[in-house]
C-alpha cells in the first residue's frame, strides 16, 4: 500500500504534453464508451489519450482517480470493481477514470506504466502516486482517505452531481451510518488544514472510548500530516546524517519516508537508532516505533519484522 503525502504533489510524471491536447473524437474501436463525456461530471469515465486534458482540467474540481488496466490483465479485473465500488460509495467526492493502455499508448508512457494494474491520482492537474498491483479492499479505502485529505489541504474540496446515478442503483439501499460527532469534527478539521484541532477532535474520541481504534489510526495519521507540513526532504536528510543519535533529525527523516511509502527505510532507521541509543534514552523511539506501528497496520509483514526486531533489542 502506499502512503500519500502532500510531498506526493511535486509530480512524479510529466502530464504537459497532454495538458492542452484538443479534445478529438475518440476511436470506438480502440476503446470502451462509458457512455459519460469526463467534461460533463459522472462517477467513472472512460479516458482517451486525446480526452485526458478534460480530466486533468476536471482534478482541479474533484480529486481524479486513474486506474491504468488493460483487457488481458488478469489483476486488473480483481481490481476494478473495487476502485468502482469505494468511488461510487464517495458520491461524488472522486472521479474514477479509466485507461485502457493498450489503446492509449501515450497516456501509458506519460504514466511510467511498466506494469498494471497501477492507479495514481490527480489533484489540481498533479499526479499523485498511489499504488501498482491489485490489492485488497480495505487498503484501497485506507489510500483513498489519504488521498481526499491531500486533497482537502490543497483545496481540491468539490464533487460531481451523481443525483440521477445515485437513483439508478436503487433507493433501497442502505445508508452509511454518519461519523461520530467527534469523528466528523475531526474530518472537518482536516479538510480544512487545522491539524491541531483534528488531534484534539480524535484524542477525546480516545479518552471517551479507549478502544476506539479508528480515532486511534486517524489520530495517527493527522499527527503524521502535521509534522511533517513543511519539512524539506533533503534538508531533514542532511541534517539526520550529521547528526546520527538526533532523535529529533532521525524523526523527521523516519515520518517523511512514512508519508512517501518508505515504510521499511523508516522503520530501519528508527530501529538503528534505538539500538544505538542508552537505554535511558530509548524510550521516545519505542513509542514513536509503536504510533507507527499502528499507522501502518498490525497485520502489515513489514510491522511483524520491525516488531520482532525490536522485541529481539529489548531483551
Amino acid at each position: 500500500m502506499s502512503d500519500i503525502s502532500p510531498a506526493a504533489l511535486r509530480g512524479a510524471v510529466d502530464l504537459s504534453s497532454l495538458r492542452n491536447r484538443p479534445a478529438a473524437p475518440a476511436n470506438p474501436a480502440s476503446a470502451p464508451d462509458s457512455g459519460q463525456d469526463p467534461a460533463q461530471g459522472g462517477l467513472i469515465v472512460d479516458v482517451t489519450d486525446a480526452t485526458f486534458g478534460q480530466i486533468l482540467e476536471l482534478s482541479r474540481t474533484v480529486p481524479v482517480v486513474v486506474d491504468l488496466w488493460a483487457e488481458w490483465c488478469g489483476p486488473c479485473k480483481q481490481l476494478s470493481p473495487i476502485l468502482e465500488k469505494v468511488v461510487t460509495e464517495l458520491s461524488g467526492r472522486v472521479v474514477l477514470a479509466k485507461v485502457d493502455v493498450d489503446a492509449n499508448p501515450q497516456l501509458a508512457q506519460s504514466f511510467r506504466a511498466q506494469s498494471i494494474p497501477m492507479v495514481v491520482a490527480l489533484i489540481a492537474g498533479q499526479p499523485v502516486p498511489m499504488f501498482t498491483g491489485a490489492v485488497p479492499e480495505e487498503q484501497v479505502r485506507q489510500v483513498f482517505d489519504q488521498l481526499l485529505q491531500v486533497a482537502a489541504q490543497n483545496g481540491v474540496t468539490g464533487s460531481v452531481d451523481v443525483t440521477g446515478e445515485a437513483d439508478a442503483q436503487g433507493a433501497d439501499e442502505p445508508q452509511e451510518a454518519p461519523l461520530p460527532p467527534l469523528h466528523a469534527e475531526a474530518f472537518a478539521a482536516i479538510e480544512r488544514g487545522d491539524y491541531a484541532a483534528a488531534i484534539t477532535a480524535y484524542e477525546k474520541a480516545l479518552a471517551e472510548n479507549p478502544r476506539d481504534e479508528d480515532a486511534r489510526a486517524g489520530l495517527g495519521q493527522v499527527r503524521l500530516l502535521d509534522r511533517v507540513q513543511g519539512l524539506d526532504l533533503q534538508e531533514a536528510r542532511a541534517a539526520a546524517a550529521a547528526a546520527p543519535q538526533d532523535v529529533q533529525a532521525q524523526f523527521a527523516v523516519a515520518d517523511l519516508d512514512i508519508s512517501g511509502g518508505h515504510v521499511d527505510d523508516a522503520f530501519g532507521r528508527l530501529l538503528d537508532l534505538f539500538a544505538a541509543l542508552p537505554s535511558d534514552q530509548r524510550a521516545p523511539v519505542r513509542e514513536r516505533l509503536v504510533e507507527l506501528f499502528g499507522l501502518i497496520g498490525a497485520d502489515d509483514p513489514r510491522v511483524t519484522a520491525a516488531r520482532n526486531r525490536l522485541s529481539s533489542l529489548l531483551f
